[in-house]
């Protein structure tokens, strides 16, 4: 079976700043995979390459078992936009259209960019809704919702396009922390109930622990180590990770903002 994601030697620089630097990942279908480490270790721009957001200037990224980067080659705007529909994101700052419902905003690309029937659209789009816990919040703009709410509406829409592959970049860093709680709870029975591959940047280490097949710890835009939750977080082998672990995970100590 091939993997849902590879990254061969991926390097990535802007300018002389490297980024990622001779990076390896592969992750098969099905995977759940938390991405941990430092600020500035490369973790959210592999998810943004990933989504071809971003080029790199070496090394190869398939998605599904295609190519979608090739060194520094873009791939032709019809494969992009191909291979994108079997990719979603959910990114920290939401992204909503705010000037649309929050059933609006779940349905608005399924109808657009798959053709799929209005009427369709919405039925699935209330059921994505319902799916997050906002039935009732589907005629509510943007505004009229809190962080977490319009956190899980922008996870209704990268589902409503049906990905194989799901993408989530520290998507509590932005809420009060009175709201990561039901975020995190949505993404748990998500990972649960679904064969979606998932992978997820993320600081909420327990979170990772519950979640995850699978952790991978970066720094200085390589995996330093990875290994099931259990491992990783209790037994790591790497000196980094050690240190790593020890300043998020002591009492009174908060997570340090990720990149």
């Amino acid at each position: 079976m091939t993997s849902a994601l590879e990254f061969t030697g991926v390097e990535k620089r802007y300018g002389e700043l490297a980024v990622l630097d001779g990076f390896e990942l592969s992750v098969p279908r099905g995977e759940k995979l938390a991405i941990i480490g430092p600020s500035g270790s490369g973790k959210s721009t592999v998810l943004r390459i990933a989504m071809a957001l971003e080029g790199i200037q070496r090394g190869r990224v398939e998605l599904l078992g295609e190519t979608l980067w090739d060194g520094a080659k873009r791939p032709p705007e019809k494969t992009l936009r191909r291979l994108r529909l079997h990719a979603g994101m959910v990114f920290q700052h939401f992204n909503l259209f705010p000037h649309m419902s929050a059933l609006e905003n779940v349905c608005c690309a399924p109808v657009d960019v798959l053709g799929v029937p209005r009427a369709q659209a919405q039925a699935r789009g209330r059921e994505l809704l319902e799916q997050v816990g906002l039935a009732d919040k589907a005629d509510s703009a943007p505004e009229q919702l809190s962080g977490g709410q319009k956190q899980r509406v922008a996870i209704a829409r990268a589902l409503a396009m049906e990905p194989a592959v799901m993408l989530f970049d520290e998507v509590t860093s932005a809420l009060d922390p009175e709201m990561v709680g039901e975020v995190l709870n949505v993404l748990r029975d998500l990972a649960a109930r679904s064969d979606m591959t998932m992978l997820l940047v993320t600081h909420e280490m327990q979170f990772a622990g519950e979640i995850a097949d699978r952790i991978v710890f970066m720094d200085g835009g390589r995996v330093v180590e990875q290994g099931p939750p259990e491992q990783l977080l209790s037994q790591p082998s790497e000196p980094r990770t050690q240190a790593f672990l020890r300043s998020v995970l002591q009492p009174g100590r908060q997570a340090p903002a990720q990149d």
